[in-house]
């Protein structure tokens, strides 16, 4: 179907924008953090009249990780715990995105869900390669899970999820808890994930451009990756692990005109191949990062429904095997 009108006024802004814009990999840099800065975000916000999703209780906290501190924000839903846990890592291509450009979407799914969400505000590139971004979500998840009881938390029922280059951490975490003995993980929430670094698919041939472009992406995964055979790893590149057998059940939201659809799409199929219960879910008219315009797109909204509904389903999956 046609672009979403609702969504089509981005296109025509990324357009603008990129014939206006310098195409030097640091100056893109610069550009995309400024975008997604804090007082941007709130700029931004205040421009569009948004008040913040209520929720019972917001909090800044940091917490020990592999290389020093790590600052989270914890959401905390309304009602009686003991909830579960949601640990949520942001997108921006592993090179920017914080706390706050995902603090709407996380209040959404605390409320949504009815459970707590962890956000991470994990080291980025280029200052900090991989794998150092990917530990901390690790980290972060572990620490969860350790100390959920300490915030009316239930460490039995703990998810995680992640948005585009935090879809890609959340695949590979999950892949790192099954290795390592981490955390039970009831499931995983992979929205418009990044799976692998091939642009050889019929999304990267039809839609590059479609808010992201061939030359963006490549230049987010140099910063990433320290050399180009970590394009191979499967912690990198989790479609390429080859045996995704005894992962957490998962929903793996789409978008009809992404680039990096069919590669969340096969990491689906890949995943029901090796008996992992899993559903893909591609919204028709939508664009990556989508569900950002929860306030103003309906899809938007239906795709949040969707996300909440199938965490507290795998949350009420485990308390039904008890």
């Amino acid at each position: 179907m046609p672009v979403d009108p609702h969504i089509q006024f981005l296109l025509e802004q990324a357009a603008a924008q990129a014939q206006s814009s310098p195409r030097e990999p640091m100056a893109l840099l610069a550009e995309l953090r400024a975008n997604t800065s804090p007082q941007a975000v709130k700029q931004a916000l205040k421009a569009l009249g948004r008040e913040p999703v209520p929720v019972a209780h917001v909090e800044d906290r940091v917490l020990p990780g592999p290389a020093g501190d790590i600052p989270v924000r914890l959401y905390t839903p309304e009602g009686t715990g003991p909830f579960p846990a949601l640990a949520f890592f942001h997108g921006g291509g592993w090179v920017a995105g914080s706390l706050d450009t995902h603090d709407t979407m996380c209040r959404c799914l605390c409320r949504g869900a009815g459970c707590l969400v962890l956000s991470v505000d994990y080291r980025l590139a280029p200052e900090h390669k991989f794998p150092a971004g990917l530990e901390d979500c690790y980290a972060a998840t572990c620490w969860m899970a350790a100390h959920a009881e300490q915030f009316q938390g239930d460490p039995t029922k703990m998810a995680i999820g992640g948005d585009s280059g935090g879809g890609n951490f959340t695949a590979v975490v999950a892949l790192m808890v099954r290795a390592q003995g981490g955390p039970a993980l009831a499931f995983q929430l992979l929205l418009w994930p990044i799976t692998d670094f091939q642009l050889t698919t019929s999304s990267w041939k039809e839609y590059d451009g479609y808010l992201m472009t061939s030359q963006e992406f490549f230049i987010a995964r140099d910063f990433y990756l320290n050399n180009e055979e970590e394009q191979w790893h499967p912690y990198s590149a989790p479609l390429l692990a080859p045996d995704l057998h005894g992962l957490p059940p998962a929903l793996i939201i789409t978008a009809e005109y992404d680039p990096v659809r069919d590669g969340g799409e096969q990491y689906g199929q890949r995943l029901l191949e090796a008996g992992v219960p899993a559903t893909v879910s591609r919204y028709d008219g939508m664009v990556h990062g989508f569900m950002h315009y929860v306030t103003s797109v309906p899809q938007a909204k239906q795709a949040l429904a969707e996300a909440s509904l199938a965490l507290r389903t795998a949350f009420a999956s485990v308390e039904n095997k008890r």
